[in-house]
């Protein structure tokens, strides 16, 4: 129940920094969408300059394509971010140390943002998404059979994501200015999620192993197998459910979601007896 309330507060200071920031959100969605357009006509443009093999994979499809990794990648990074950048920012102004005194607790508390902020995400990008699929006439397979599929990958997405984030606040917490390794890590996570196809079978296995241990490049694949090709495999359909990155994504969401938060629990504890919660 204390779940709840603590989302209710979170959903209604939200809306009240949207209604009074709104252009703020209007520019940053324009921004957004320009900046993606940009990327994709330039990369677009330079077409003609790479191999036949690069070429093919510039198909059809391909502006939705690199914009929907684009998107997943800065999903990446600001979950991620709410939990290194984030706690940093809230001790430093204070308030990290007023969290710690909620009768919620820190897990509870960022939880209910971190769930939020991610709703909000993913409205503002879906919005992005069908823009730029409108733009470049590419198909966007987000309604009918796709829709349901959708809906639980981009929950799995969020989980794998979120016990990620915790444990990377947990560090956060012992080690405090983390700032540069933290930027290395989302930078990491936003990459792969732009590169992550079903190519990664092919790779090299220790390098397959690591990329299938990341909670981006799963998530990325399954998603990018629904949206874009539409669950269709060589022309027949085939659901997404029974795709291999499936099952990797459902044990990253055990592994990481138990690991996290039991690391974050861990560290906030020693963190706490050490006096060093607030210290940064």
């Amino acid at each position: 129940m204390s779940f709840f309330l603590v989302v209710k507060a979170e959903l209604v200071r939200t809306f009240i920094i949207m209604r009074r920031y709104w252009f703020r959100t209007v520019t940053g969605m324009i921004i957004g969408y320009g900046m993606l357009v940009m990327l994709i006509i330039g990369f677009v443009s330079q077409r003609e300059a790479v191999s036949e093999e690069m070429a093919k994979k510039l198909g059809e499809g391909n502006a939705t394509n690199w914009a929907l990794g684009f998107i997943i990648g800065m999903y990446a990074f600001g979950v991620v971010g709410m939990f290194s950048q984030g706690l940093q920012t809230m001790a430093q102004n204070g308030q990290l140390e007023q969290l710690c005194m909620s009768p919620h607790g820190l897990v509870t508390n960022f939880l209910a943002r971190s769930v939020v902020g991610s709703v909000s995400n993913i409205l503002s990008s879906a919005v992005l998404l069908w823009l730029i699929s409108l733009t470049f006439k590419d198909t966007l397979h987000a309604t009918g059979v796709n829709f349901a599929p959708t809906l639980i990958l981009l929950g799995l997405t969020f989980a794998n994501l979120l016990g990620f984030g915790f444990m990377v606040g947990g560090l956060v917490l012992v080690f405090k200015q983390t700032g540069q390794i933290a930027i290395m890590i989302r930078m990491a996570l936003f990459a792969l999620a732009i590169a992550a196809t079903e190519k990664v079978a092919t790779w090299h296995v220790v390098a397959r192993w690591v990329a299938h241990l990341l909670p981006i490049t799963d998530a990325a694949i399954c998603l990018k197998y629904v949206l874009i090709q539409g669950q269709m495999h060589d022309g027949v359909f085939s659901s997404v459910f029974a795709h291999p990155s499936f099952w990797f994504l459902i044990f990253n969401c055990a592994f990481w979601t138990l690991t996290g938060i039991s690391c974050f629990r861990v560290l906030e504890n020693w963190s706490r007896s050490k006096g060093t919660l607030g210290a940064y």
